[in-house]
């Protein structure tokens, strides 16, 4: 039996504080990594950086922020959630208060770097919530702490006001001393969770570095961190391009578009919770069916060529109303997908929700620059969807695949571990 069933169980006071107290400090971070958005505007302006500088600049926190949760993982498992969590709010406070004080596009890449820490938390949270919750909860669980993502919709509506009335540098103290003021508040209102608590009870060793890496040989980590890549990082990515794609195609304004991209956001993180709730309640395999069969009929119907020479068959309207849809059944994986790990790997939620974490978050990053390249290349604005379809193509195989490989081994009689694919 694993740790996390050797556990005793916990109290729905302790269930409720741990959630909703990661949740809020999950929802800070969120919108403290995601700060570059609003100010780096600002900052391009003021240094008179290139596209590709700025770009650079705007996308050190997702990247740094998607490598380092692996480790932020580990150590979660190690040394438990509430001192890594709490850590983690501390430095990535201070290096964005220090960015204020960045003069030089080197000083504020290297602080970029530090505020990419807070993004890293949702490895943390994950491996630190998932103990509280009996396997028949965690989906929910994970759906709702999930939903922090919104933090990003609270940085797109309240740094401009802040930006326009005090300038950039304001914006990065605030959102430090907000970020840092929620560090010392987790700390000092929440508990170690309880898998860490019977290992410290019981004095259990530590496992070794190279045994807290042990599940990553296993093919279907790779896979769920496909699953994610599409999930969480094509959702990402899509909030990040489309202001380009409806200005660039059907020539709304930049406000208009703007609205658009933040009210694609805003469902797509809370309908997290939603999708968690779900896979609780029917299996996260029927959610992953449903999103990977919608997907791939949506960015199909986006992938029609729009814009230039090409005319335009896909309406504003129907383009509006695909792309909601998609968000929708990509906020429902992106809870489906969590939910696998505690259930397939309870001892080491740390390590795989960190590598799953990673891939997405590296989603985010890399789908943004191949919708760009793509563009370039063909002229084609749709050829982003083009490559979505793709990647939903080969998930949706690659899941089938194996599930019906899973379903023959155990028809055999193999045992679990060996059907664990």
């Amino acid at each position: 039996m694993s740790a996390l069933h050797q556990t005793q169980p916990t109290s729905a006071g302790e269930q409720a504080r741990a959630l909703w107290i990661s949740t809020t400090a999950f929802t800070i971070c969120f919108a403290v990594w995601t700060i570059f958005s609003i100010i780096g505007v600002r900052i391009k302006d003021e240094l008179g950086l290139s596209e590709a500088e700025f770009g650079l600049l705007i996308g050190m926190p997702i990247l740094t922020g998607s490598l380092v949760r692996i480790f932020l993982g580990i150590w979660t498992s190690r040394y438990g959630g509430r001192l890594v969590y709490t850590l983690t709010m501390v430095a990535a406070a201070l290096a964005t208060f220090l960015l204020a004080y960045a003069t030089t596009y080197p000083q504020m890449l290297l602080a970029g770097l530090g505020v990419g820490l807070a993004g890293g938390s949702f490895a943390v949270g994950v491996a630190y919530v998932s103990p509280f919750f009996p396997p028949e909860k965690q989906g929910t669980a994970l759906g709702i702490f999930g939903a922090g993502n919104v933090g990003a919709a609270v940085t797109k509506f309240l740094a401009p006001f802040v930006l326009v009335a005090f300038g950039w540098q304001a914006v990065a103290e605030i959102w430090a001393v907000v970020l840092l003021l929620t560090a010392i508040v987790f700390w000092f209102s929440t508990e170690d969770d309880p898998q860490f608590r019977a290992r410290r009870e019981t004095r259990q060793p530590r496992k070794s570095f190279l045994k807290e890496f042990e599940p990553l040989k296993n093919v279907q980590v790779w896979r769920f961190s496909l699953y994610y890549f599409f999930a969480f990082g094509g959702f990402v990515a899509l909030a990040l391009w489309l202001p380009r794609y409806l200005v660039g195609v059907y020539g709304f304004s930049i406000e208009t578009a703007g609205m658009i991209a933040a009210a694609y956001s805003i469902p797509g993180s809370i309908f997290r919770a939603y999708g968690g709730a779900l896979s609780d309640k029917i299996g996260a395999r029927k959610i992953m069916y449903a999103m990977f069969a919608v997907s791939a009929v949506a960015t199909a119907i986006l992938s029609v060529p729009a814009g230039g020479a090409m005319p335009i068959i896909v309406t504003p309207v129907v383009f509006v109303a695909v792309t909601f849809v998609l968000g929708f059944v990509m906020s429902l994986g992106k809870a489906a997908v969590y939910k696998h790990i505690p259930a397939y790997y309870p001892s080491h939620v740390g390590a795989v929700g960190g590598v799953v974490g990673m891939m997405g978050g590296l989603g985010g990053f890399v789908l943004p620059i191949a919708f760009g390249y793509l563009k370039d290349v063909t002229g084609l604005w749709s050829s982003c969807f083009m490559l979505l379809f793709v990647i939903v193509a080969a998930s949706m195989i690659w899941m089938n695949a194996s599930i019906r490989q899973i379903k023959r081994r155990a028809g055999e009689g193999m045992p679990a571990g060996a059907i664990a694919q």
